[in-house]
């Protein structure tokens, strides 16, 4: 089976995708040459501030520091910033167009609160502020969706984080190396064939409702991400939960409605890193629950290091939701929904 994408997918999201390990390594640049304003201060907390396409990269950043942060990293998808945030607390607002206002508003109380700010942007009125009350800032360029900035909108503010020693100086190297292993990858997610992995898993969820399982220490906003990439991708429901959590609670509810229930599969995320008390419970479910749902898949991570893996598991996941846009014979890149409310909201503004 061969499509046209030129036809489904006019304004090339295919090549968003495909150049995310190019992106990667421009962004690595943008990070180390971009020298922090509050060198010889104690930050005792980080917050990240960031919605949607934009938020996920505070998630990407809290998962690659899991193992070497020696302070709390919160995210905040909200209005609102922690109350406990002070003068010692980093506060990072990530918005690719500058004007999510949800991040503006944690902006806003971040100054309120004499917090230390580092923004991540492309413009709009968030940039304004940066500069206007001097605060560091990292102009990342426009251009791109959101959710195809991945790249931009997490690793200058991971940067960040390693110069300013809040965590490992091996990230670098590793996301060196992770450019490395996507490049020598990406042919076989990226070619219309029965040998592509990804294709593979798409023509067998995209006409389902995909429920996403990832381990709550590491692979959780892989879930998300692959749960938000079907849904502005392939515009096409998903949802997530993680281990452990999902068997004190949702494990039960694959009982009634059965009918449903065979539309609905499930997406096993697996990482070598993973407490082994989730990796018995993830085996002992999927026995569980094998003749309730339409089908059980599994996206196992290949690379090294941690951030190999991850990094390996956006990308692969964000094929998976390409090619199931493609067979829905849906362009990828329009989000006509959330600009329509957008419009709705500016309209009902006081």
């Amino acid at each position: 089976m061969t499509f046209d994408l030129k036809k489904i997918d006019p304004k090339n999201m295919y090549t968003q995708i495909f150049s995310f390990p190019d992106q990667l390594k421009n962004a690595l640049n943008i990070g180390i040459n971009h020298h922090p304003k509050i060198r010889d201060v104690n930050i005792t907390s980080v917050v990240i501030a960031g919605m949607g396409g934009s938020g996920i990269g505070g998630e990407l950043i809290k998962a690659l520091t899991a193992d070497s942060v020696t302070i709390p990293i919160e995210i905040v998808k909200d209005y609102n910033i922690p109350f406990w945030v002070s003068s010692s607390t980093l506060v990072i607002c990530i918005s690719y167009s500058g004007n999510t206002e949800e991040t503006l508003s944690c902006y806003n109380q971040a100054l309120v609160r004499g917090a230390k700010v580092l923004g991540i942007t492309s413009g709009g009125e968030l940039l304004s502020k940066l500069k206007k009350d001097r605060c560091d800032f990292i102009n990342i360029g426009d251009g791109n969706p959101p959710r195809a900035s991945l790249g931009y909108l997490a690793i200058p503010a991971l940067i960040y984080l390693c110069d300013l020693g809040l965590c490992a100086e091996r990230i670098k190297d590793e996301i060196s190396h992770s450019v490395l292993f996507l490049l020598e990858i990406r042919e076989s997610f990226s070619k219309q064939s029965k040998s592509n992995p990804a294709m593979n898993l798409a023509m067998k969820i995209y006409d389902s409702i995909p429920i996403i399982y990832g381990d709550a220490r590491y692979t959780e906003f892989v879930a998300l991400r692959l749960r938000g990439q079907l849904e502005e991708n392939a515009k096409m429901l998903g949802f997530h939960h993680t281990l452990p959590e999902m068997n004190h609670n949702e494990i039960v509810g694959y009982y009634n409605n059965p009918m449903l229930l065979k539309k609905i599969g499930i997406i096993w995320l697996i990482d070598k890193s993973q407490h082994s008390g989730s990796s018995l419970r993830q085996s002992l479910t999927k026995d569980l629950i094998r003749d309730t749902v339409k089908y059980q898949e599994e996206i196992i991570s290949i690379g090294n290091s941690i951030t190999e893996r991850l990094l390996y598991l956006l990308n692969f996941c964000d094929w998976v939701s390409y090619w199931c846009a493609i067979l829905h014979d849906t362009d990828p890149t329009p989000v006509k929904l959330i600009e329509e409310l957008k419009q709705k909201l500016y309209e009902n503004r006081d």
